[in-house]
């Protein structure tokens, strides 16, 4: 069966400008064009936009997205596989949300008490989830699938008062390499006490710390652009400073 942009867009349930534009960044371009200028779109189409709104709603960006399905090797069979187990581990966080949300009317309505590490089930999942999901192919590449999941379940099992330091921790590292920053030396006194913050926040992560691992870390905010627009957003270089103060800390510099 074949679509026009209208169709499609309302068995889809997206706008029409969507199309167009999946179309302008050729991620879904249409099977062919009519007479008319209309673009007609077929079933491999209509199975395209099917992978595209699966990776959409589990936060992939679109850049990647065309890069996924663009792809030579691209299995749409693989694919779905891996959407069911996303959305599993996605239903199984909205659960654990959904079971917290319940115990917390029963504690205020006095029926039964919680402790106050119940309180933050459900939260350390979907941090856990969302940094599966934003940087866990990079991150499983270089370190491998066991110390990302010794990770994860040390992040799980961590306790309010030391989510509440990590995040004190990172708070620091921000505001103390932004000052050092000002002066340019990757070396003075204040970027190494940035980098030696940039450690601790780490060891609450990591079940072990080696100067190897902290450098290529740093390496990777500069080569990956999702971490190099988080610490470059207020200014330009920031990465690329943190990574030189990091190598310098480590010992790891040329």
């Amino acid at each position: 069966m074949e679509y026009t942009v209208q169709k499609l867009g309302k068995l889809a349930g997206v706008s029409t400008r969507t199309l167009r534009y999946y179309d302008e960044i050729g991620i879904l371009k249409p099977a062919r064009i009519n007479s008319s200028g209309y673009r007609i779109y077929g079933q491999g189409e209509v199975d395209r936009l099917q992978q595209i709104l699966f990776y959409r709603e589990l936060g992939v960006s679109l850049e990647n997205i065309k890069e996924i399905v663009t792809s030579p090797s691209f299995d749409g069979a693989s694919a779905l596989k891996e959407h069911r187990e996303k959305l599993l581990e996605k239903r199984t966080q909205l659960d654990l949300l959904i079971a917290n949300v319940d115990k917390t009317i029963g504690r205020i309505e006095g029926r039964i008490s919680m402790t106050d590490k119940e309180k933050f089930e459900g939260f350390k999942q979907k941090m856990i989830d969302d940094n599966e999901t934003k940087y866990g192919k990079e991150i499983r590449e270089k370190y491998g699938d066991d110390v990302v999941n010794k990770s994860n379940v040390k992040l799980k099992n961590m306790t309010q008062e030391e989510h509440e330091e990590i995040t004190r921790l990172a708070e620091q590292v921000i505001k103390t390499l932004a000052e050092a920053f000002k002066n340019g030396d990757p070396a003075s006194p204040l970027a190494q006490k940035a980098a030696d913050l940039h450690k601790k926040w780490l060891t609450y992560y990591w079940t072990e710390y080696s100067k190897e691992a902290h450098a290529g870390l740093a390496q990777m905010y500069v080569d990956d652009e999702r971490f190099k627009a988080y610490y470059d957003k207020e200014q330009p270089g920031t990465a690329e400073f943190l990574r030189d103060a990091i190598l310098i800390y480590t010992g790891m510099t040329k």
